[in-house]
């Protein structure tokens, strides 16, 4: 197997990028390899390839996510330089620092982006990408029946789903789909990130807080709260979590739906991965609360 740096520069070099005369992988990527590439003549940049592209542009449809959270929602997002089917060309972003300023900044840019997109209907204008399975975006008029059917149900297919679940698993699901509207209050649609955990957060290099690796679609907000809330941030994110409240309004109840939520991020990676990392038990976990008695 060629090493990732390796299969990295020459993805580079052939698309053109001849300057480039190392990369250094990066670490925490679950799909694409990744890295920073040196270059002789120009910025470093962050690079993307896959080493068996899928059928579908997932480098151009991730470069859309990136711009509509910065052109619709405000945030700060790395430039596009070059998206194609074989390799994504970003700018370079730093390592987010360690503070409480910064979540707390975090916390304002993400709040604006969630109240100043609303939206009449839930979905996208076109299917993206967790991972390398789709996120299924057909517009829809009702959140609870978008959630049900495009985030939850819809990966009772997938084999790892399949041999994971159980028959009883499976009818806990269908009966909390049917009940979501009495365990998730009604929200409008807005501009959401979709895989919002720490890892794809960081910092522009004056010090603003930036994302990277979007599934973006207008999706309640607590898709984004969620994912972050249940992935273990770093203890000074706290201060996220407080000023999101406040600044949105909140309700006190948030934190008891966030194992609902995020159920649509367990099914993702139960999907994809032999080691799930817990995932399965999380879902059977949440699930058990609608399993049916006897």
């Amino acid at each position: 197997m060629t090493h990732p740096a390796t299969f990295l520069l020459d993805s580079v070099r052939r698309a053109g990028f001849h300057d480039v005369v190392s990369v250094e992988p990066a670490t925490g990527g679950m799909a694409a390899l990744a890295g920073t590439a040196t270059r002789r003549d120009g910025p470093p940049v962050f690079v993307k390839a896959f080493t068996d592209p899928p059928d579908d542009d997932v480098f151009a449809v991730e470069a859309d996510g990136l711009r509509a959270l910065r052109e619709l929602g405000g945030v700060a997002t790395p430039d596009v330089v070059r998206a194609d089917r074989e390799l994504l060309v970003l700018s370079v972003l730093r390592p987010r620092p360690g503070s409480e300023a910064f979540w707390e900044q975090f916390a304002h840019a993400v709040a604006g982006l969630h109240l100043g997109t609303t939206h009449p209907r839930f979905g996208w204008h076109s299917d993206n990408w967790l991972g390398r399975r789709k996120q299924i975006n057909t517009w829809g008029e009702d959140g609870h029946a978008f959630f049900a059917e495009h985030r939850l149900l819809r990966w009772l297919g997938e084999p790892r789903v399949e041999a994971a679940l159980d028959a009883r698993d499976r009818a806990a699901l269908e009966r909390l789909c049917h009940r979501l509207p009495d365990v998730v209050p009604e929200r409008p649609a807005c501009l959401t990130h979709g895989d919002l955990w720490a890892q794809n957060v960081m910092s522009t290099l004056d010090g603003r807080p930036a994302l990277i690796d979007p599934a973006v679609s207008y999706m309640w907000a607590d898709v984004d709260l969620a994912h972050l809330w249940s992935t273990a941030p770093p203890p000074e994110a706290q201060r996220f979590f407080d000023v999101y409240a406040e600044l949105t309004a909140l309700d006190a109840g948030w934190q008891a739906r966030m194992p609902i939520v995020q159920l649509r991020q367990h099914f993702a990676v139960l999907a994809q991965f032999d080691d799930d990392w817990g995932a399965a038990d999380q879902i059977r976990a949440t699930l058990a609360p609608f399993r049916a008695r006897g």
